[in-house]
């Protein structure tokens, strides 16, 4: 049995973090569904670049836009609408068996909202009505100005991806307001079976202190804030103020585990896979981290969900002087311009891309 099943049958979802027009039409994303136990992905601004300045898959839809006078962002979200609602079809048999706990895609709203609270609702409600799929996520940065608009778009029915978020508090922070989002509705007599998940980063926090910790510490950063946030998944799930909404109808907003690609050479390159298998959660990964679990990954147990030995680890970076509250906080502030750089360089690309397009034809 391959390892991607093994996780799977742990009881982790295994995500694909990418989407090209390529792995559509060729029936690859079809055979990981079939063959690697793949049930959904994510999306971002740099994969979508990447996807269409290394490939003529998406001229021929670009020159029908272009005619229309479609241009810029716009341009883009048609693109990706088109990709996404194909892969979320694709996806809809393991929706509709999982109950609407699992195949689900996600597509970001535009990152230069993201501390704009009311034009992030606006965006997030009309992305989600244009696809007109249930099991497609809108991804929300977890900011300060992010977190009512999760609130408010959970309110109007709409499934959230939850990301940007690093830590233990940016994840709760994201969890109160899906229930609050939640307990409106019930409140307001509406179903509140609406579902999201919560985006954790884990390589990123390795990639910050390298070089700067011992040696002895070296990639345990990443995996212990990750036991510390499944601990308070956990212990959340298990409150009387989630057992009160699940008795109503509500389902959990599912931890997932983002950016588990490993980054350090010197590391296994199924690191983040390996050291995260978790029931009721979700691992999205990269292709190359997909292909190197299923062809060597193996599933030795889940993680403890008392946190195992989180604290003791994040006490010993602590000595060495890494002030974790304070770099979680710089590690979401260099995302969110992280992803505003992505976005711009995506505009950029279907700009050359368009002028490229008009002139030849």
């Amino acid at each position: 049995m391959k390892a991607t099943q093994q996780l799977h049958d742990l009881g982790q979802s295994l995500w694909l973090d990418n989407i090209t027009r390529a792995l559509l039409t060729s029936g690859t994303l079809k055979r990981y569904i079939g063959e690697l136990s793949i049930t959904g992905l994510t999306s971002n601004p740099t994969i979508f670049d990447n996807a269409i300045k290394n490939s003529t898959d998406y001229d021929a839809s670009i020159r029908q836009k272009l005619q229309r006078g479609t241009t810029g962002e716009a341009l883009f979200f048609e693109l990706a609408i088109e990709d996404l609602t194909q892969a979320a079809d694709l996806f809809k048999p393991i929706h509709d068996r999982s109950g609407g706990v699992d195949g689900f895609v996600s597509l970001e709203v535009s990152p230069l909202l993201a501390y704009d609270t009311a034009s992030t609702i606006k965006a997030a409600i009309d992305l989600h009505g244009r696809a007109q799929r249930p099991n497609l996520f809108i991804k929300i940065p977890g900011t300060r100005e992010g977190l009512p608009a999760i609130e408010e778009s959970i309110f109007a029915g709409v499934p959230i991806n939850v990301t940007l978020l690093f830590s233990r508090e940016h994840y709760l922070g994201a969890a109160e307001a899906y229930m609050r989002g939640i307990e409106r509705r019930i409140q307001a007599g509406r179903s509140p079976n609406v579902g999201s998940v919560a985006s954790v980063f884990i390589s990123r926090w390795d990639k910050a202190v390298m070089g700067k910790t011992p040696d002895a510490l070296r990639d345990q950063l990443g995996i212990a804030i990750a036991k510390r946030t499944y601990k308070a998944y956990r212990d959340l799930l298990a409150s009387e103020r989630w057992r009160k909404l699940a008795a109503a109808g509500a389902r959990p907003q599912r931890l997932l585990f983002a950016s588990t690609g490993t980054k350090d050479p010197k590391a296994s390159d199924v690191l983040y896979v390996t050291s995260l298998a978790a029931p009721d959660t979700v691992n999205t990964m990269p292709e190359e981290t997909l292909h190197a679990f299923a062809e060597h990954g193996t599933v030795a147990g889940a993680l403890p969900t008392d946190g195992g030995d989180a604290e003791s680890v994040l006490g010993q970076f602590a000595k060495a002087g890494v002030d974790v509250d304070k770099l979680g906080a710089d590690l979401q502030k260099e995302g969110a311009e992280s992803f505003d750089k992505s976005w711009n360089e995506l505009m950029q690309c279907l700009t050359e891309k368009s002028d490229t397009l008009k002139k030849a034809s």
